[in-house]
């Protein structure tokens, strides 16, 4: 067996022995090189912990961002839609904050912005979130809510917590806060309508007075959702004059700009919100991908550990190559996927097509993910068309299709269930489902499932993946002219996935 790893001697065939100086150095250069490369991973990760700290966290008070805050609320509010809970939201903002920064400098209005913030993780529980929405306005998620009337003795302890003294070096500060409350899914069924709700209550509660706070479903607290109804003018007399006329005109115009400014404004608000969820998918797939990374490296590292001892048997030795090898196979492909990644919607993939009978290429793709396949003692049913069928496409490339297809229906099957694949002729067409048992896919997901990055957030995360197979699938079946498509009765109903791709003509 010849290896390529610098440093290492072959072995002979005539001896069957290797030289135990050259096999301790070389192996001490591999152990070198893996420890480098698990730095290098570790640096990565650490870095990538330094990135989402910052980019999920206000930098002045270490709580939560708007983004993240976005983000939490809504799964906050799919989380009590399926167990029949509510989730409350307080909007706090500091009554006359400005005077101190005009009067005694933004040091110690930073300061008191500081501890506003840990004021208000001492009064809420470990699962809810305290996030900085902008200045000196704050939002305390509650997560869970038996009723709508919990949410005020939290709202109450914010507004005293806050009318405590503030000591900021040798000044003894006295603030006040106005808090407004917006239950789901009585004031809003998203995080925007819930935020706008929260606010309009916490105006209704400064106007009353400093220190104070409203429900926003006291009242019929209008918010920009509210706008969406259509707005009519009230009856007004004819009188013959044109002034009148002229006026009633203007009116109208005036009422039709303001429809168009409130649509603006929400087509501008879902740009923001699918901007945010996108940057949020960006940092979990490098997340995702940093450890995809990390556990090869490491296995690596413990492989060649094992190489520098002298003691290990030349069939030890021998394993520990080989599981190398495997390794180093896994980051090529984890390679080779980030780079298919960055295909994906610019049009570059590049196809060599021939005429190939599609049940040779379903074979090579079984053959790639039997280890898969077998890890999990998973049953494999196979049901083929008698008739071959013929397509014109690349091979490499269609192999790739069913593989990545295979490989998720593997990590969404339950240990010892069954995945089954069937191919049908249709008229022009060749149709091949691939379905498996166990994980299926939440209606939620279903419109986002072919998505670069998309992490299933069903799939455990030793099986999630990098979130590239099925867009690289889709982008791939698109390119040969078919289709695919993903059908699911429910997260834990199982999934199938149908590919359609035209027959070749003869």
């Amino acid at each position: 067996m010849v290896t390529d790893w610098p440093g290492l001697v072959q072995m002979t065939d005539k001896t069957g022995h290797l030289r135990a100086s050259r096999i301790v150095e070389g192996s001490e250069q591999l152990v070198q090189a893996a420890v480098h490369a698990d730095t290098v991973a570790q640096l990565a990760v650490s870095s990538l912990d330094e990135l989402t700290r910052r980019t999920q966290r206000d930098e002045l008070t270490g709580a939560i961002n708007r983004t993240l805050m976005l983000d939490r609320i809504d799964n906050a509010i799919a989380m009590a839609k399926r167990h029949g809970k509510q989730v409350g939201l307080i909007f706090v903002d500091l009554d006359d904050f400005k005077p101190i920064n005009d009067r005694f400098g933004h040091g110690v209005g930073d300061a008191v912005l500081k501890l506003v913030t840990r004021r208000l993780g001492e009064v809420v529980r470990d699962s809810d979130s305290v996030g900085r929405h902008g200045g000196d306005e704050f939002l305390v998620l509650l997560a869970e809510l038996a009723s709508a009337a919990d949410a005020t003795p939290v709202a109450q302890k914010v507004v005293e917590a806050i009318g405590e003294p503030f000591v900021v070096g040798h000044l003894a500060l006295m603030l006040s806060a106005s808090v407004g409350i917006a239950v789901y899914p009585e004031d809003g069924d998203n995080a925007v309508v819930l935020i706008g709700s929260a606010d309009a209550a916490m105006y209704r509660a400064k106007k009353r007075g400093p220190g104070g706070f409203a429900l926003s479903s006291e009242q019929g607290v209008k918010t920009l959702d509210g706008l969406n109804e259509p707005m009519e003018l009230a009856p007004l007399a004819r009188r013959p004059d044109s002034a009148f006329a002229e006026h009633e005109a203007r009116l109208r115009e005036l009422l039709d700009a303001n429809r168009r400014l409130v649509g603006a404004a929400h087509t501008a608000k879902s740009l923001q919100v699918s901007a945010e969820e996108a940057h949020l998918r960006q940092i979990n797939f490098v997340a995702m991908a940093a450890h995809a990374l990390r556990n090869p490296l490491s296995a690596i590292r413990m492989d060649t550990a094992v190489l520098t001892q002298p003691e290990v048997s030349d069939a030890a030795r021998t394993d520990r190559y080989r599981a190398i090898e495997r390794q180093t196979a896994l980051i090529a492909r984890l390679i080779d996927d980030l780079i298919d990644g960055s295909r994906v919607g610019a049009g570059k993939f590049q196809l060599l097509r021939s005429d190939s009978r599609l049940d040779g290429i379903i074979a090579a793709a079984l053959d790639a993910c039997r280890h898969a396949i077998d890890a999990k003692q998973l049953q494999l049913r196979i049901d083929l068309a008698d008739e071959p069928a013929v397509v014109h496409g690349d091979p490499q490339r269609l192999t790739q299709v069913f593989s990545n297809l295979l490989n998720n229906a593997s990590r969404r099957a339950a240990r010892g269930g069954a995945i089954t694949l069937s191919m049908q002729l249709d008229g022009a067409e060749v149709v091949v489902c691939i379905a498996n048992d166990g994980v299926g896919i939440a209606a939620d997901d279903m419109p986002r499932i072919f998505d670069l990055f998309m992490l299933d957030t069903n799939v455990p995360r030793s099986d999630a993946g990098l979130g590239i197979g099925l867009a690289v699938a889709h982008e791939l079946v698109r390119a040969h002219g078919g289709t695919v498509s993903a059908n699911s009765a429910g997260a834990e109903s199982g999934s199938e996935f149908v590919v359609r791709l035209p027959r070749s003509p003869r």
